[in-house]
């Protein structure tokens, strides 16, 4: 289980503010990027709390709302649209949504504990931590954020495009979201660079 190990050790190296950065939502050919960044409470304990993808969906959605309702936790949020990760690539993409959701924290000096590789020229002090999410609490709680925030707004954008079934897959490319993509075609929030997607554009 996830813990503040390295959370204490940046605040004994002299760190006063340290954030927990993930995202959720890398790999599907539908709906945006996903990131968040974390601050918690010294001391903080969840009996949950976990990487986001080792929970089931009903755990998360409570642990999300504890996250929300506890006043202690600073947190921010931000999306990279279809358009964004289009234009510059989903790693770019990811990384720059990574920074706003920083950016909202309203912490400039925050040191960022981030999952995964390191990210040249993150505009915050950082330190990746490959598979962070299950180790660091402050990068779960972040997992959670980013993971059912996505999760919401793909289970809307099943009610705006049915035929597609977002709301089960969330996007990914999975055998019926194939099989959508080839009878209807994309829609706007498909993700035009990814090779399923970009494949059937240049038919049509």
């Amino acid at each position: 289980m996830p813990d503040l190990a390295y959370e204490l050790v940046a605040k004994g190296d002299g760190e006063l503010v340290v954030a927990g950065v993930d995202e959720a939502g890398r790999g599907p050919l539908a709906g945006p990027v996903s990131a968040a960044a974390v601050v918690l409470p010294e001391g903080y304990t969840h009996p949950l709390l976990d990487d986001s993808k080792k929970l089931s969906e009903i755990k998360r959605e409570k642990i999300y709302e504890d996250i929300m309702n506890d006043k202690r936790i600073k947190w921010g949020h931000s999306y990279a649209d279809e358009d964004e990760i289009d234009s510059i690539n989903i790693l770019k993409a990811t990384h720059a949504a990574m920074a706003r959701a920083v950016d909202q924290l309203g912490e400039p000096d925050a040191y960022c504990l981030i999952d995964g590789l390191n990210v040249p020229g993150f505009p915050y002090s950082s330190q990746a931590i490959v598979k962070g999410d299950g180790k660091s609490l402050s990068i779960a709680a972040a997992s959670i954020i980013a993971k059912v925030k996505r999760d919401r707004l793909m289970v809307a954008y099943g009610k705006k495009f049915p035929e597609y079934g977002f709301e089960k897959h969330k996007g990914y490319g999975t055998k019926a979201h194939l099989a959508a993509l080839e009878e209807f075609g994309p829609v706007r929030i498909h993700r035009k660079s990814f090779a399923p997607v970009a494949q059937l554009i240049l038919e049509l």
